[in-house]
């Protein structure tokens, strides 16, 4: 009887244990609210894209059936990978000189890199739209100091929409890179040094391997958010930079086809799913994680 109630015991799962007794009531606001605002809306779209307009057999084919649909879906991930990348150049350098410099640059540092967020997209992008153009600050500056009388267009193309997704990306790359950077022991840096480790060496093989979980949660932050831009692209791309956002936004708006919507909707949450799981699975941050929590 006793050797029966032990195995019950053990048989019970580990998941309830994580929650004192009397307490599990404080988790249902926490419950209702993903499920009202997260799981809910996705669990309509899903459906919508199933069951409105021509069903799910004709608007997934079409999707994956037509050129158009296939192009910008895969525009749409080369952007985010490009945006992702450009925004680990430079948010490492960044995060690494806020971490190891003084407290008042610290602070400076991590103000300026927020900063941004205090301003509106749509007015950061706008902005863009003034400095970049052809007769914006950047060409008057150009044909007035004589450095160039056709100033290269900077907007309406690809390399407006990256400016402008690497900017607003930034601080969502720098922000988790500093934070793993701030909980990097530097002993660690000086025991290497003092066995004959050049700088090189310290950064290559210790530093940057117990800070990669920071940047695989910059990355994987930065490339799904990137994926439903949809401002950014509209104000500062052109007709060959549309985006799959800007193409939901046109089914919903423009031709109030909802099921398609919905479709392409699903079809970019499942990029997403897969984009992160696949970086995830191949930067071997979880490996470093486990490593570094044991």
């Amino acid at each position: 009887m006793t050797s029966g109630v032990q195995a019950l015991h053990k048989a019970r799962p580990i998941w309830p244990r994580l929650v004192p007794r009397g307490t599990g009531w404080l988790l249902v606001p926490a419950v209702v609210l993903v499920l009202v605002v997260f799981v809910v809306p996705l669990v309509v779209v899903l459906v919508r894209s199933l069951t409105t307009g021509a069903g799910a057999s004709e608007q997934y084919s079409a999707i994956f059936g037509q050129d158009l649909y296939v192009r910008v879906l895969t525009r749409t991930v080369v952007i985010a990978l490009t945006t992702t990348a450009v925004t680990l150049l430079l948010g490492y350098p960044y995060a690494y000189l806020a971490a190891t410099t003084t407290p008042r640059a610290r602070a400076f540092l991590l103000a300026l890199i927020i900063s941004p967020f205090l301003i509106s997209l749509l007015v950061r992008t706008y902005g863009w739209l003034v400095l970049l153009d052809v007769n914006g600050l950047s060409g008057w500056t150009l044909r007035e100091t004589g450095i160039s009388d056709k100033p290269p267009q900077l907007v309406h193309n690809r390399i407006g929409v990256l400016i402008g997704l690497v900017q607003y990306s930034l601080p969502l790359m720098v922000l988790p890179i500093y934070g793993a950077m701030r909980q990097y022991d530097q002993r660690l840096s000086q025991a290497a040094q003092t066995l004959g480790a050049g700088p090189f060496t310290v950064m290559t093989r210790i530093y940057f391997p117990l800070t990669l979980p920071g940047v695989v949660a910059g990355c994987a932050i930065v490339f799904v958010i990137t994926l439903g831009y949809f401002i950014v692209p509209a104000i500062l791309g052109g007709a060959g930079d549309t985006m799959l956002g800007q193409l939901i936004a046109q089914q919903v708006t423009t031709t109030l086809n909802w099921g398609l919507a919905s479709a392409l909707a699903t079809v970019l949450l499942v990029a997403a799913l897969l984009g992160f799981a696949i970086f995830y699975r191949y930067s071997e941050g979880r490996h470093v994680m486990e490593r570094t929590r044991g």
